[in-house]
């Protein structure tokens, strides 16, 4: 038997055993139309708008929910909050939900939830790991806690060096477990996730025919000097690779002072980018969650001249709200 079919033998086994800008008009109609649908019945009438995720051929929808920062999901002794926020999630409607291996017990938290509704989800979960060996550790581990046998997007998370991408390629580099698995159709999808330097995710981007990037994409982002925006972003759209944005709010530092009103601003302007498919966000409760849910729904792409005031109400305020960019 060979290596490959003893890994794929041994998941399986370990799985089966473990205004332009939303209106408020539009938005107040959503929050009546949530709060009249029991928790048991599901979500709203109107779904949010879905987008297909670059080449793949799947629709996503627009919003969906992240796994890291100071939510629930990823904090260790929040179970219970992590559960009913996943519970409610599911029943808003929302289907894509983004994790990785080092987002504490996030993977675990997701797995308690979503495995009964696993055939309309869409899963993604990333690994940090640079080498084969450390990436096929992390993705039988990650389906373990997630209690499925399948991903639908597998990420390389958080690549920022020159010497990462090289390792990642190089003859015993993570790329090789990404192809072996998605071979086995273990994964659907691959991506390259980044928050630091935007030249090394469109190199990338250049080098390989990744599905998917999860870049970091928000008003002020668009103010920094090597911008996600101006760089990375054009060479995804270019390929017409699958961009999901992240650092939307930028862990809410932008409803900060003023600069902006809300996330209907927030959301509004990334998803109004060209080239963007879709955003995950986390959320700090399940009211939260809701918020942003009501915002997804009531989106419309905002024009040039909305796009425009936004950044510019966030230009003397980029540099505390692109923050995470000193992240590695």
């Amino acid at each position: 038997m060979t290596r490959k079919k003893t890994r794929r033998n041994f998941i399986l086994s370990s799985i089966a055993v473990a205004s332009g800008i939303a209106g408020a008009k539009a938005i107040e109609q959503q929050d009546r139309e949530i709060a009249a649908a029991p928790n048991n019945q599901g979500a709203a009438t109107v779904k949010m708008p879905e987008r297909l995720l670059g080449n793949t051929g799947v629709k996503v929808p627009i919003f969906g929910l992240g796994g890291a920062g100071q939510t629930p999901l990823s904090q260790p002794g929040r179970e219970a909050e992590a559960v009913a926020q996943i519970e409610r999630a599911i029943e808003l409607g929302i289907r894509y939900f983004d994790t990785a291996a080092e987002y504490g017990p996030s993977e675990e938290n997701l797995g308690k939830v979503l495995p009964k509704y696993r055939s309309r989800l869409f899963l993604a979960t990333k690994t940090s790991a640079r080498d084969r060996d450390g990436a096929w550790k992390d993705l039988e581990r990650s389906l373990k806690r997630l209690k499925t046998d399948r991903l639908d997007l597998w990420q390389l998370h958080h690549v920022s060096f020159q010497t990462e991408l090289d390792q990642i390629f190089s003859t015993k580099g993570a790329i090789k477990a990404i192809e072996e698995a998605k071979q086995q159709k273990i994964i659907r999808f691959s991506g390259i996730t980044g928050h630091h330097e935007p030249a090394i995710i469109a190199a990338g981007l250049q080098r390989y025919p990744f599905d998917t990037t999860l870049i970091s994409l928000n008003a002020a982002e668009k103010h920094h000097p090597r911008s996600f925006v101006t760089s990375a972003l054009p060479v995804a759209q270019a390929k017409n690779i699958g961009v999901i944005a992240m650092k939307i709010p930028a862990y809410g530092k932008l409803f900060q002072n003023g600069v902006l009103d809300g996330m209907h601003q927030a959301m509004g302007y990334t998803l109004s980018l060209p080239g963007v498919h879709c955003c995950v966000i986390a959320a700090d409760s399940v009211k939260q969650l809701e918020e942003n849910f009501k915002v997804a729904q009531a989106f419309k792409p905002l024009n040039k001249t909305e796009m425009a005031a936004l950044e510019k109400r966030t230009a003397a305020a980029w540099q505390e709200n692109t923050f995470f960019r000193q992240w590695t």
